[in-house]
C-alpha cells in the first residue's frame, strides 16, 4: 500500500478524491506537469504514484510531519473541517506556499508529508532512460498459470487488453502482484541481460524476453510486439521476491536492467520472432 494510502486509512473515504486532485496540483506546481486524471474504478493515489514512477520519481514519506524542515518543496496532508487537503510547503522552518483552502490558517493539523525524490539521482527526469533507437524481436515468450510457479516457454501467446497473456498467472489476476493500477498486464525483459548473468529465461519471471532493443527506453511510451499495441508504465525493478524465488542474489545486478512493466492498448496475437518496436 502506498504510504499517502495508508495516512488517510482513518480519514473520509469520500474525501479521497478530493485530496487526490489536491495533490496532482500540488505536484504540478512543484514539477512542472500535472498527474493524468484517473481511469474510473482506480485509486487515484496509485494512479499519481506509478505517474511519478515513470518519471523516475517518487514519494518519501516524512517522519514527525507536523515538525518537519526542509528548506525545499515538500507537501503535506492536512486535516482541517473534516476533509484532508494537499499543502505545498517550503523552507526551514517550513511554511505554506500554496494553501487554496487555507486548511493551515483555519488551524488545521498536519497529519503525513512526502517529498518529490527522483528514484536514481543520476537519472533525469524527462526521458530518464533515453530515446528508442532502434526496434528488436521476441526471442521466448514465458507464462506461469499460478504465482511463484516456474513460467514456461509456448510459441506464441493471446495478449487480451487489460488482462494480460492468456495462460498467464496476470492474466487471471493471481500474480504475485496482481491489482488494480498500470503495469501489471505484461513484463518483458532484454535476453543479452539474462545472457551476460548466466541467468535462466524461465528464473527472470518476466513475459517476454526480447533482443535488439533497449526497453528501458519504452518506458511512458507506446510499442508494438507484432501486431499488438502496448504502453511501457515503468521498469520491472528486481527486488527481494524475485531473489527469494530465485534463490540468487539478483538485486544489484538487475538494477535498471531487469525489464520492463507495460499494459496491452490492443489485443491480438505475439508470437516467437515477431517485430518488437515504439509506435512513432
Amino acid at each position: 500500500m502506498a504510504p499517502y494510502t495508508q495516512a488517510m486509512n482513518d480519514a473520509d473515504q469520500a474525501d479521497v478524491g478530493s485530496f487526490a486532485a489536491e495533490l496532482r496540483e500540488a505536484l504540478e506546481l512543484i514539477l512542472g506537469a500535472r498527474p493524468p486524471e484517473p481511469e474510473p474504478g482506480l485509486d487515484p493515489l496509485l494512479v499519481t504514484r506509478q505517474w511519478l514512477a515513470e518519471r523516475n520519481l517518487g514519494l518519501v514519506p516524512v517522519d514527525s510531519a507536523a515538525g518537519f524542515d526542509w528548506p525545499g518543496h515538500w507537501i503535506a496532508q492536512v486535516r482541517s473541517g473534516g476533509g484532508d487537503h494537499a499543502v505545498v510547503m517550503f523552507g526551514s522552518p517550513s511554511g505554506p506556499m500554496h494553501d487554496p483552502h487555507a486548511a493551515l490558517a483555519a488551524g488545521g493539523e498536519i497529519v503525513a508529508g512526502w517529498v518529490a525524490a527522483r528514484l536514481d539521482l543520476q537519472l533525469p527526469i524527462e526521458r530518464p532512460y533515453g530515446e528508442p533507437r532502434q526496434a528488436g524481436t521476441v526471442a521466448a515468450i514465458l507464462v506461469a498459470a499460478q504465482a511463484e510457479s516456474m513460467p514456461t516457454r509456448v510459441e506464441s501467446a493471446s495478449a487480451v487488453p487489460g488482462r494480460g497473456l492468456v495462460g498467464d498467472r496476470y492474466h487471471e489476476g493471481r500474480g504475485t502482484f496482481s491489482g488494480p493500477g498500470h503495469g501489471y498486464q505484461l513484463t518483458l525483459v532484454e535476453a543479452e541481460v539474462l545472457d551476460e548473468l548466466g541467468l535462466p529465461w524461465e528464473e527472470a519471471r518476466r513475459n517476454i524476453a526480447t533482443r535488439g532493443i533497449d526497453l528501458n527506453a519504452l518506458a511512458g511510451r507506446r510499442f508494438r510486439v507484432g501486431t499488438v499495441e502496448c504502453v511501457g508504465r515503468r521498469l520491472a525493478e528486481p527486488c527481494a521476491h524475485l531473489e527469494r524465488v530465485s534463490g540468487r542474489r539478483l538485486l544489484r545486478p538487475l538494477v535498471h536492467r531487469a525489464g520492463l512493466r507495460a499494459d496491452i492498448l490492443g489485443g491480438g496475437t505475439i508470437t516467437v520472432g515477431d517485430r518488437v518496436a515504439a509506435v512513432d
